[in-house]
């Protein structure tokens, strides 16, 4: 069987956080993480970037490190960024290893990296500035 007749494997996963939404390319690769084409090393605030290797860390090394994962984030802040980016990397690592045992990991460490968080703004209504706060009344 030649080279270019193998068939290469890709894998498409998303997640989601507040209104930041990441789409994940994952292929196999040498260990490769991009998040909107920079490498996950030099990714700054730092703390954005460790909050991304929470579900690399938890899995191991010999998972990730076979495979290249491109990642495109859009929307929200860099923490939103950071925790949709999170969500989309354990969903690929799961689909990818087919894993029992990897599922359980990262369940077990923080639910929200496979389930998501579901919270949202509440949207503002009339007679103040935000969504419970109201105009002062004064009485003088």
């Amino acid at each position: 069987m030649s080279e270019t007749s193998k068939t290469k494997r890709i894998l498409l996963t998303s997640g989601k956080r507040k209104t930041a939404i990441a789409r994940a390319t994952v292929r196999e690769g040498q260990g490769r993480i991009r998040i909107n084409n920079i490498p996950l090393e030099i990714l700054e605030p730092e703390i954005a970037r460790k909050k991304i290797m929470e579900p690399l860390l938890q899995t191991g090394e010999e998972v990730w490190k076979r495979l290249d994962i491109n990642i495109k984030v859009s929307g929200g802040g860099f923490m939103g960024q950071a925790e949709a980016a999170r969500t989309s990397i354990a969903r690929a690592l799961i689909k990818w290893t087919k894993s029992r045992h990897v599922r359980t990991v990262l369940a077990g460490y923080d639910r929200t990296m496979i389930a998501g968080d579901s919270r949202r703004k509440e949207p503002k209504k009339f007679g103040g500035p935000g969504a419970r706060a109201r105009d002062q009344k004064s009485y003088r």
